[in-house]
């Protein structure tokens, strides 16, 4: 990961080796041109805006030497020109500040699917299973409509079932790091996905612990 602001890139590295992901960071372009020439990378996460050597410039150059790492462009810069230049320069993916870090993930999954790399496809929790790939949602035999952004925050908690999420660690995985959390958002969304996966059966699986946060779990 090539990213100078500090803050945001710990956080989201730390998404990533959480995802079961080994994250190397760099903090300016000569850095991070330097790892990614010297390495060989499934994925390059890329700033544009970087001190030292701008990550345009950067791109360009593994281009130019047939470095093969996948590289998703990561940037403030989010006009239409902008991400056309980008994706015109070698990158493979264009994600624009802010962002979401469910979609940072499922992005990255996405292009390390297209490079074969092997990942968790679907995951579990009592009856009910969330495709990735496919992006379904089923519990025993019903299968389950969710909008976009229930079906991230579903498998925001499926991936860390067990485990009470607060409302910031959901606001910030699922809407973006910069998200207000004085909007009630998040409470709205979890009654949404609530009613979906757990109206009608006998268990139900998504909890609220007062005054914390959420969990999904067995009873």
């Amino acid at each position: 990961m090539v990213e100078d602001e500090k803050h945001l890139a710990d956080s989201v590295a730390r998404r990533l080796q959480e995802e079961g992901y080994s994250v190397d960071m760099a903090h300016d372009g000569e850095e991070g041109s330097r790892l990614a020439s010297s390495k060989k990378y499934h994925l390059i996460v890329l700033d544009l805006l970087l001190p030292k050597k701008d990550g345009l410039q950067v791109l360009k150059e593994l281009r130019r030497e047939r470095v093969q790492s996948m590289v998703l462009v990561l940037s403030v810069k989010s006009a239409i020109e902008d991400r056309v230049e980008g994706l015109h320069a070698g990158a493979d993916d264009y994600l624009s500040k802010p962002f979401a870090f469910a979609e940072l993930i499922a992005r990255v999954e996405s292009l390390l699917r297209r490079q074969g790399v092997e990942q968790r496809p679907i995951l579990r929790i009592a009856d009910l299973e969330l495709d990735v790939q496919t992006r379904s949602v089923r519990r025993g035999t019903r299968s389950i409509h969710l909008t976009s952004k229930e079906f991230l925050l579903l498998e925001l908690l499926m991936r860390n079932k067990n485990r009470i999420l607060t409302r910031r660690e959901i606001a910030e995985q699922v809407w973006g790091y910069n998200f207000d959390t004085g909007t009630n958002v998040v409470d709205v969304y979890v009654n949404y996905l609530r009613k979906g996966i757990d109206e009608g059966f006998p268990k139900r699986l998504l909890h609220t612990v007062r005054g914390v946060g959420f969990i999904l779990k067995e009873e």
